[in-house]
């Protein structure tokens, strides 16, 4: 990394990349008849947030010696799912939040039914910006298509968040289980992410493969850091409720392992992404987020 930090180098990444998905994230939004259901889905998206998988799918694609830009229409749709999946996630019938990124949850600010409609709106919409790029060669658009499918999906992450109500209601369960929780509803995504970016950037099959895994080691750490900030943290530094796991009885790495064997959980986690990245052309970029997501405070 040059003697930069992980800090210096994400901050870097941010400044180049931000602008460049910035400028197009809420342009499908603006014009349209259902004026409501789009001031809604504009709210959630502007409300900020780390735009980690739309960075990654970025970073991907350099990552494997292409621009940026031949994985923008993945990184949007990357931002789309992942929005929708947390209106979906904060309504009443799911975790029932009240806050997120700082700001009320969209069934707050909308009402439940604009909410459910903002988050089946830019579900709709993440495949619709994949299917009608042009630029992307059709082989391509229909392997990323399938890849956001899959992982989006009752095998990834709506499976996932199934899994995860349901856990709400057992007296206990163990390692394995809790891992196939993470794998689905929080690795899912992540990996499609790093993924999508090396189909996007046409990559070859040993680089592709060494980003698939290296967003599954990545997703199981982020969701590891995400239990261990719910354990620790508070809602002004978070954004978001601290607590609510313990609260609503969830079983977690902290509730497992403890707060020192989450963290051992965490540092494996990251070292296996690593190994996985180090075998990449460029692969500073992607190094530097690992760490860096892995010692995130919110």
């Amino acid at each position: 990394m040059n003697g930069q930090t992980p800090e210096a180098r994400v901050r870097e990444d941010l400044d180049r990349l931000l602008p460049l998905l910035n400028a197009k994230l809420t342009a499908r939004f603006e014009h349209g008849e259902a004026t409501g259901v789009g001031k809604a889905i504009r709210y959630s998206l502007e409300a900020g947030g780390k735009r980690v998988r739309p960075i990654l799918c970025l970073l991907a694609a350099e990552s494997v010696g292409a621009r940026a830009e031949v994985a923008l229409s993945g990184a949007l749709a990357l931002e789309y799912l992942h929005t929708y999946s947390l209106i979906h996630d904060d309504l009443p019938a799911m975790d029932d939040d009240d806050l997120r990124r700082g700001k009320p949850t969209c069934h707050v600010a909308f009402g439940e039914a604009h909410a459910i409609l903002a988050g089946d709106g830019l579900q709709a919409e993440a495949f619709a910006i994949l299917a009608s790029d042009a630029s992307i060669l059709p082989d391509a658009r229909v392997e990323a298509i399938a890849l956001l499918a899959e992982a989006s999906g009752w095998r990834g992450m709506v499976g996932g968040q199934a899994l995860d109500l349901e856990g709400e209601a057992l007296e206990a369960y163990g390692l394995d289980h809790l891992k196939t929780i993470h794998r689905l509803k929080t690795g899912a995504l992540l990996r499609a992410s790093l993924e999508m970016g090396a189909v996007l950037a046409g990559a070859k099959s040993s680089f592709r493969e060494a980003l698939r895994n290296a967003g599954a080691a990545l997703g199981l750490a982020f969701q590891i850091q995400d239990d261990i900030l719910d354990a620790t943290s508070d809602a002004a530094t978070l954004g978001k409720r601290a607590g609510k796991d313990a609260g609503k009885g969830k079983i977690t790495y902290p509730a497992l392992l403890g707060l020192d064997g989450a963290r051992r959980a965490l540092a494996e986690a990251t070292e296996n992404a690593s190994c996985h990245i180090q075998s990449l052309p460029k692969p500073e970029s992607l190094e530097a987020w690992a760490r860096y997501l892995a010692a995130r405070r919110t």
